[in-house]
């Protein structure tokens, strides 16, 4: 065999693949480069169809939300205006009709709308519940008479002033609320011009409540009215609060000017912004720009924006606790009731203030007995020596806001007693320091008789009427005991909101229960208390009345045009309480408050007092008319049973019921006494017909100089 054919055959094949080597490389190369890449997008389509079918399991609720089908989308919210209420107060009808046309452009809208009386509306129980509605509240609401509201908002408007200002409501009482105020008034009264839509927008605003634009004043003069007249006034801002409506249903946070970029208004707009929740806020800054396709990078920041959320949440939660801890520390340390303004205050009226929530008074009264110028009624009725009696209170709070109150509300107010507690021991010990310190002030005062002098360093009898609410100290039994305890006489006055105190207070020498309305609606008006159920408190106050053995008053304030013409009401509050006594007192004006909106022209004159009583009188069985008091314009009405072989009998033997009560207090109270153990004598000076008219002839009736009416104690 040829050796070079061999060599052919054999070595031929494999010098031909080493001479294309490079080709073979190249080839295997790109057939390996092809199945890497198949590979790849093999891998890559898996992923992504898995990733579509596991996203619910494996992104957390938060992040779920903020995605759809492979795109970050912005989280879905909830409905963000459920509805409008309208609130109106008017009294010729124009914000009524407004509120009405109001109304109907926002039915137009496809919202819920409701349109509220504020004669009808109590904000104490349901203004509240705005706070979480999520509807907008708009208020159309006249200015009247100097400045004053309406009769149908004249409650909404003095209830919120006080709310806007009372401590136990706070700055954020009514946060979350949204609200929007279209005032009416005349520009021709310049000092009053909506002076009721400034105030209320300013007191819901002070509550923490939401004005979402700014405020509207309509003008009834055409000649400054901003557009001609004030129904042009109200359309221009019904306008602009329905575009502001529409606003709100989008989310967005502040009104647009127009001149800005997405919505985003940068110009310095009146109204504020809607306080989106955080959750939204933190959303729609976090996530609002991205909108590329879901990859793992951007599950990786999703991942990080939903960790940082739950963080702050976290941390959210852990600042509420440590507040509400912080509230509950403070509650659980007591605060004074005299505050430092309060204290200011008070003494400026003349009050010499004991501890951290009594006080003591000198009466003009007393000044007036101790110069011989005649005593207060309680002299001419029970017989009670006006230069011995200090006028003083346990507790300067008060449960009422009456609108003849003497002290223009200087006092704080309360419906439970949640302040620090001083003694009765040492209340007392002040109290009569402090009066006797008052009375030493008047030695040497010309005119001033030096036996009643002496005579009034020696406290007899305690007037528990100065201010607030005796009752509601806690420790005023303990109080009553240690002023019986001294020969004290005690004169306890209560306003009938604390029928349970009523029931459990032990015997004092008189108890008064303050009837200043016979209605519901004129007590709630009169007396505007604190309570919801204050009308059944009153009535029970009444109740709790009649079963008490000792003495016991009713007295009537007579305020003329408020509460004169309920005579068969009063009638029936006469059967209920069955008193003893019943102290009928034309109201005393204390000069201009803006607390209060009484005038002289509320003050009934002593022969509009006779006449009521007279009338009354008819209309009670077994009561009389037994003693009148002219100079304090006040007459007695007694029970029959105090008329005794003929004559009244309606003093007070104040030695005898110092023995019975000390031997109520010897036997723990088994040994129990009636009014009429301690009845004395009534001098015909002080009976009703007489012709003092109430005043001691001992005393010699002082006459203000240029002026034809006698007066007393000026």
């Amino acid at each position: 065999m040829d050796p070079s054919l061999d060599t052919w055959d054999f070595s031929s094949p494999l010098i031909s693949l080493w001479i294309n080597r490079f080709y073979i490389y190249l080839g295997f190369a790109f057939g390996i480069s092809l199945w890497i890449c198949f590979q790849i997008v093999i891998r890559k389509q898996l992923f992504i169809f898995k990733g579509k079918n596991s996203k619910d399991k494996s992104v957390p609720k938060a992040t779920r939300d903020l995605m759809t089908n492979g795109y970050i989308s912005l989280q879905k919210k909830d409905i963000l205006v459920s509805g409008v209420k309208i609130f109106y107060g008017s009294q010729t009808g124009t914000a009524k009709g407004f509120a009405a046309s109001l109304a109907e452009a926002v039915t137009s809208l496809g919202l819920p709308v409701a349109v509220i009386n504020l004669q009808e509306y109590d904000p104490d129980d349901h203004l509240v519940e705005e706070v979480t509605s999520k509807n907008v509240c708009a208020f159309v609401v006249a200015t009247y008479t100097d400045g004053r509201p309406t009769e149908s908002a004249e409650w909404f408007c003095k209830w919120l002033e006080e709310a806007s200002s009372d401590f136990r409501f706070g700055k954020t009482y009514l946060k979350g609320m949204r609200y929007a105020v279209f005032g009416l008034g005349n520009s021709a009264y310049a000092n009053h011009f909506n002076k009721v839509g400034k105030n209320v927008d300013k007191w819901l605003w002070m509550l923490g409540a939401h004005r979402v634009m700014a405020r509207g004043e309509g003008d009834c003069d055409v000649v400054k009215s901003k557009h001609g007249s004030i129904e042009a006034d109200f359309r221009v801002w019904k306008t602009k609060f329905i575009s502001r409506l529409q606003a709100l249903r989008k989310g967005e946070r502040k009104p647009c000017g127009g001149n800005c970029k997405k919505g985003q208004c940068e110009s310095s707009a009146e109204e504020e912004p809607f306080e989106s929740t955080s959750e939204e806020e933190s959303g729609t800054e976090d996530h609002q720009n991205l909108n590329s396709v879901v990859d793992v990078e951007d599950l990786g920041k999703i991942m990080n924006c939903v960790k940082k959320e739950k963080r702050e949440k976290e941390h959210q939660e852990e600042k509420s606790i440590l507040v509400r801890n912080a509230v509950k520390g403070e509650a659980s340390e007591r605060r004074a009731m005299i505050t430092p303004a309060l204290r200011e205050a008070l003494t400026k009226q003349g009050y010499q203030l004991i501890g951290s929530h009594s006080g003591v008074k000198l009466c003009r009264w007393t000044k007036s007995m101790l110069r011989g110028r005649g005593g207060c009624y309680k002299h001419t009725f029970y017989g009670i020596e006006s230069h011995r009696c200090m006028e003083t209170t346990p507790s300067l709070a008060c449960a009422n806001k009456c609108v003849f109150c003497w002290r223009h509300h200087t006092n704080p107010v309360g419906t439970e007693w949640r302040w620090k507690m001083d003694q009765p021991e040492m209340i007392l010990k002040e109290a009569i320091e402090n009066h006797q310190s008052m009375i030493k002030q008047f030695k040497g005062v010309p005119g001033v008789r030096e036996d009643r002098f002496e005579e009034g360093m020696m406290v007899k009898h305690c007037a528990l009427s100065l201010v607030g609410e005796p009752i509601m100290y806690p420790e005023i039994n303990r109080f009553l005991k240690l002023l019986h305890e001294c020969k004290i006489s005690s004169f306890l006055v209560t306003n009938a909101q604390f029928p349970v105190e009523i029931r459990n207070l032990k015997p004092v020498t008189q108890l008064y229960v303050s009837v200043d309305a016979s209605t519901k609606d004129s007590l709630k008006k009169i007396d505007r208390p604190l309570f919801k159920d204050f009308w059944q408190r009153f009535l029970n106050s009444l109740k709790a009345l009649a079963a008490k053995q000792q003495r016991t008053v009713y007295r009537l304030t007579l305020v003329k045009a408020w509460n004169v013409d309920e005579l068969q009401a009063y009638a029936e509050l006469v059967s209920l309480g069955n008193p003893d006594f019943i102290e009928v007192k034309g109201v005393t004006y204390c000069g201009e408050s803006s607390a209060s909106s009484l005038t002289m022209a509320n003050v009934p004159w002593h022969e509009e007092v006779v006449h009521f009583v007279r009338e009354l009188v008819a209309l009670i069985p077994n009561y009389e008319i037994a003693c009148e008091h002219e100079h304090s314009n006040c007459l007695l009405i007694a029970h029959t049973r105090f008329k005794i072989d003929g004559e009244w009998w309606t003093w007070i033997d104040y030695n005898r019921f110092q023995e019975l009560v000390q031997e109520y207090e010897d036997s723990g109270g088994l040994t129990n006494f009636s009014a009429k153990d301690y009845v004395a004598k009534t001098p015909l000076w002080a009976l009703f017909g007489a012709s003092e008219r109430g005043f001691d002839p001992k005393d010699t009736r002082y006459q203000r100089k240029n002026k034809s009416k006698d007066i007393s104690g000026c």
